[in-house]
């Protein structure tokens, strides 16, 4: 019986059998013993119609809640910021949906000019010297971080703050466990680093120092104290950063960070089930080198007419294996298209503005919450735009009560520390609304009633 989704026809089958000497499909599979064959009909519905199957779908996907259904103060990583409606018209057009990686570079002069201005601007922003064309994700971008300091120090350890994303801290565990760099743990049992404790920890195998600003609770860590931690031991501070907050908090760069990360998601790319997100990775110039992935420069040709180039590409596959940086193969091009997007449609002055609408409500909402009997800010520390709620109730079962009311509550922190498992991780960007933010709370008041 002919197949829509199989090409080939039963004579083209039939010809392909008879080159391999098999009489059928069912000869294909002689080898397999058969008690482990199925020896009935699979227990499936009849095929839909296209039609009814869209419907079908439909129906399933809208038992989803989302960003567009549900009002969000969903963090921890992944934000709903505002995304401009350029963004969509443009990274939809052919010539930037369908290309691919540049391995003929200096013939994307289009794609290289849009990484070359995604660099430059990140740069900025985290007050770098350099920036490279991207990397996968948050995740990723510190662990590449971390490979690269053990290659600059050729020291062994990294020495991590609690109060760095956990997620990407299983991520760098991973990458650290071939090369056999170890990973020790900072606390910060306030909120913030424990500094004090850092400079115990920190010595002469230390490669470099990670913190986090604002951290994964939210919180306001001393980056320039940390520099001085991390560089009177001869490491490296590498600072894990969102660049939406980078319109208004200084660069790390600024304050003696030697690599800065981070998650750019919020930089105009949607949130959606994990994934594709952006990964920022800059450094200092010194350390260029060293840099994993791909870096895009600008020059001149023979004309003098300005053009650009990949300046870098330390991959194993244009250079010899023991020599690369770091076997990351690509970087995220459609999704720094959307960050480029929308750095330049908003401005600096649009960037500020962002980041101090979220600062704002994020602080009106954490007087109005902290307002609910039972609820109380779980850390004294400045925040930003997210912050750690103390429940008296399970937040798991305060989240699903709230989401029937057509809110997604937030982060319950179990997941990632169990001393924490009383607390909620509540996060509000630019979108959110004073209306939205009181209705949050009379519904959390009735969930923790």
């Amino acid at each position: 019986m002919a197949s829509r989704y199989i090409a080939n026809t039963a004579d083209e089958q039939k010809r392909m059998l008879g080159v391999i000497g098999a009489g059928s499909l069912e000869e294909l599979l002689v080898k397999i013993p058969p008690k482990a064959r199925l020896q009935r009909p699979l227990g499936l519905t009849p095929a839909l119609a296209e039609t009814d199957l869209i419907r079908h779908m439909t129906a399933l996907a809208g038992r989803n809640a989302n960003a567009d259904s549900h009002v969000s103060f969903l963090g921890a990583g992944s934000y709903d910021h505002y995304i401009p409606s350029p963004i969509s018209h443009m990274v939809l057009r052919g010539e930037f949906l369908t290309s691919y990686t540049p391995y003929q570079p200096e013939a994307s002069q289009g794609t290289l000019r849009t990484i070359y201005e995604y660099q430059t601007m990140i740069a900025e922003l985290t007050g770098m010297d350099v920036a490279n064309a991207s990397i996968y994700d948050g995740g990723s971008s510190l662990a590449e971080a971390a490979l690269m300091a053990h290659a600059v120090t050729e020291r062994g350890e990294i020495v991590l703050s609690r109060g760095v994303n956990p997620l990407y801290k299983r991520v760098t565990a991973t990458y650290c466990e071939g090369p056999g760099v170890r990973l020790r743990d900072v606390a910060a049992p306030e909120g913030v680093t424990d500094l004090a404790a850092a400079k115990k920890l920190v010595g002469p195998k230390t490669a470099a120092l990670v913190v986090q600003t604002p951290n994964f609770y939210g919180c306001l860590e001393d980056v320039a104290a940390a520099a001085e931690v991390a560089h009177a031991a001869g490491a490296l501070l590498v600072v894990v950063a969102d660049p939406v907050n980078l319109g208004v908090l200084e660069g790390p760069g600024k304050l003696g960070a030697d690599i800065v990360v981070g998650e750019g998601q919020g930089l105009g790319v949607p949130v959606g089930f994990g994934g594709p997100n952006l990964g920022v990775f800059a450094a200092k110039n010194e350390l260029v080198r060293r840099m994993p992935g791909r870096l895009v420069g600008a020059t001149v040709d023979r004309d003098g007419r300005r053009g650009f180039v990949l300046t870098l590409q330390t991959r194993e596959q244009h250079i010899r294996r023991a020599k690369a940086t770091s076997n990351i193969c690509t970087n995220v091009a459609l999704c720094a298209l959307m960050a480029t997007i929308y750095m330049a449609t908003l401005g600096r002055r649009g960037l500020v503005r962002v980041g101090e609408l979220s600062t704002a409500k994020a602080h009106y909402a954490a007087e109005r919450l902290a307002k609910v009997p039972g609820v109380a800010l779980r850390f004294a520390a400045p925040f930003f735009k997210e912050f750690a709620l103390k429940l008296p109730k399970p937040p798991e079962r305060v989240v699903a009560r709230v989401a029937r009311q057509g809110f997604l509550a937030g982060v319950p922190l179990k997941t990632f520390e169990r001393a924490l498992g009383d607390c909620l991780l509540v996060a509000v960007t630019e979108k959110r609304t004073k209306a939205e933010i009181d209705a949050f709370a009379a519904a959390l008041e009735k969930a923790v009633a």
